[in-house]
């Protein structure tokens, strides 16, 4: 069975309203992948601190630094909010929060959690 060519296709992505529930799933996805990326950064300075007194004091020296202290943060925001999500998706796994009416509001209590988490991580990190 042929298809119509006559079907609109909207390509343009900034036109899309998506709901909260499918905005919190992209995040989670979102913030896995800055996490395993972010892990490499976290294991280079964690090696360079190891490696001895010179080492330690370098990895301070670029913690220092403002966009290394910045990915530090965004790596802690992201496990934050992943933490929280896979929390959310445990409850889902036990029945909870499935519904239309509960799973949005599962969604923005799991978004809030995370954003008052990472202002937390913000203030421990600055």
């Amino acid at each position: 069975m042929a298809m119509s060519s006559e079907r609109p296709v909207n390509l343009d992505l900034t036109t899309f309203h998506f709901p909260v529930t499918a905005i919190a799933s992209i995040l989670h996805r979102v913030c896995g992948v800055i996490l395993f990326f972010g892990s490499f950064v976290l294991m280079a300075l964690l090696g360079l601190s190891l490696e001895n007194e010179a080492g330690f004091a370098d990895a301070i020296a670029l913690l220092d630094n403002g966009l290394v202290t910045f990915v530090v943060w965004g790596v802690l925001a992201s496990l934050s909010y992943h933490f929280v999500a896979g929390v959310k998706h445990l409850f889902m796994d036990m029945g909870y929060g499935e519904t239309l009416e509960s799973g949005p509001l599962f969604a923005k209590v799991s978004i809030t959690a995370s954003l008052v988490l990472m202002v937390l991580a913000g203030v421990w990190v600055w």
